[in-house]
């Protein structure tokens, strides 16, 4: 059958519909959205119903890549100081310690008990070794359950910062295996390389993101978004070219961008919520078109065989030691030891070895894939269960609705702001009348806590207060001084 633009444009959009109607059954089944979307790619494939033939590795890399990228920064921007600040330490030597450690277990198994090479063997270990913790949590959340504690936010900074380790080592044991003369210490060379130009370079693209998006007035709001992705790829592109993990660099940049003011970033952010969610989509749609469902049943019994070691082994040993230091509990150590959903990232990882042409690629790539299917499916629909018979959860707390955020109309003379009032300012305890705010200013709306209101001269300001301000962009410096102490994050600027 011949593929016409119009019939490819049709199934794309069968496709994507499909996804996005059949995501809905997710939260019943309590399942990650991910597996349906593999689910739908599969359906769709050679061996489906949809008999699409799609074998180019290459393609399926490059859109995991891009995918990532945007998925990755979209983690850093919704990342605050405030959530990771406590558990900071103990996140740092999750996703490095404990990747690493999950990854050698995982690859001296794979050596002795299943007959892989040592060097192979270490590179399936790096493969699987990151998590996907917006998976934990679109399950837990179905049924109006939270973590106690600082769990909730240390599995969501171990799963934002592990992937760029995991990536790191999956690269360097692809570089020892294709490069027989190279050294360990050469390896250890090209993982400190990535990570300092990742983190440098994350850093600087992080503070020029943020100067070119405030001091460049465009003649379009829409522009803004499109030039946040241009600059976004661009961090990647830069970094990776220069030696440096793109990733790491990716998620700094956004966890830099998230926690700093600037122009129109309720919009931005939304945005980048939306692409993130289409690469995703795209990105599983098309991991599940890869794969060939007729070979998985011949890594069946190595694929579980991996599976459970890993779940019951590997990153619980992993776990346990690196969290020696830190003041979780058995209970707490345990159920972040059973958290360790697989996702995106090892699939994606597991083209890599296609294109370098190792020779056990597609039995990795098959082996990988079967591993995560596994762990969806077995841990998945456990966690709520899990959670409750560790005692590390708060059932049935009630979804809250989230306020509407405040939108309104964009004058190219004034300015809008969203402030987060930090306890140090200087505003805290004045009364709105005894404020000073320039003629031009207006003080729109205060939300504490749950509640939003419109202030009055006599309301005064009180710590972590949300404002609104409106005023002319020549008088916006002054509103920010009087607001905040310089060197703290507010929360939200937009134009």
């Amino acid at each position: 059958m011949e593929y016409t633009i119009e019939y490819v444009l049709l199934g794309a959009s069968v496709l994507f519909l499909l996804s996005i109607f059949a995501s809905k059954a997710a939260s019943f089944l309590r399942v990650p959205a991910l597996l349906i979307f593999i689910l739908v790619g599969i359906l769709a494939g050679s061996e489906g119903p949809g008999g699409i033939y799609y074998d180019d590795a290459w393609s399926a890399q490059f859109l995991g890549v891009l995918a990532l990228a945007f998925i990755i920064f979209s983690g850093g921007l919704h990342s605050s100081w405030s959530q990771i600040a406590p558990v900071l330490r103990s996140g740092i030597t999750l996703s490095t310690l404990g990747v690493f450690l999950t990854a050698v277990l995982l690859g001296l198994f794979a050596h002795f008990f299943l007959g892989f090479s040592i060097l192979v063997g270490f590179l399936l270990g790096a493969i699987v070794s990151s998590t996907d913790a917006a998976a934990v949590f679109s399950i837990l959340g179905a049924d109006g359950s939270r973590l106690k504690g600082r769990l909730k936010e240390l599995l969501e900074f171990e799963s934002a910062s592990n992937d760029p380790m995991a990536i790191i080592l999956t690269i360097s044991f692809i570089h020892l295996i294709t490069n027989p003369g190279s050294s360990v210490w050469g390896m250890v060379f090209l993982l400190v390389k990535q990570m300092s130009l990742g983190t440098l370079l994350g850093f600087a693209m992080g503070k020029i993101i943020i100067f070119i998006v405030n001091r460049l007035r465009l003649g379009y709001e829409g522009l803004y978004p499109v030039l946040m992705l241009a600059l976004i790829v661009f961090t990647y592109g830069l970094t990776t070219s220069t030696g440096g993990s793109g990733f790491l660099a990716v998620y700094i940049a956004g966890f830099m961008v998230g926690g700093s003011e600037f122009v129109n970033k309720k919009s931005i952010m939304r945005f980048i919520d939306g692409i993130a969610w289409l690469f995703q989509i795209i990105m599983f749609v098309v991991l599940g078109l890869l794969v060939f469902p007729s070979q998985l049943f011949s890594v069946a019994l190595s694929g579980l065989a991996v599976a459970l070691f890993l779940m019951f082994v590997a990153r619980p040993v992993g776990i346990f030691i690196s969290l020696i230091p830190s003041r979780f509990n058995l209970r707490e150590k345990t159920f972040i030891s059973w958290v360790g959903l697989r996702g995106a990232v090892p699939i994606i990882l597991a083209t890599f070895p296609l294109l370098a042409g190792i020779p056990e690629a597609h039995m990795l790539f098959n082996l990988v894939f079967f591993v995560v299917i596994t762990s969806v499916l077995l841990q998945g629909p456990t966690l709520p269960v899990v959670a409750g018979w560790l005692g590390v959860n708060v059932p049935g707390v009630e979804k809250r609705e989230r306020s509407a955020d405040f939108e309104f109309p964009y004058d190219e003379h004034t300015e809008r702001v969203e402030l987060t009032i930090p306890p140090e300012s200087p505003a805290v305890g004045k009364q709105v009348i005894e404020l000073g705010l320039p003629e031009s200013a207006l003080l729109m709306l205060i939300r504490r806590g749950d509640t939003t209101f419109v202030p009055r001269g006599a309301t005064v300001i009180e710590p972590k207060d949300r404002i609104l301000v409106f005023a002319e962009q020549k008088d916006m410096l002054e509103v920010r001084s009087i607001f905040c102490v310089w060197g703290s994050s507010p929360e939200t600027t937009e134009r």
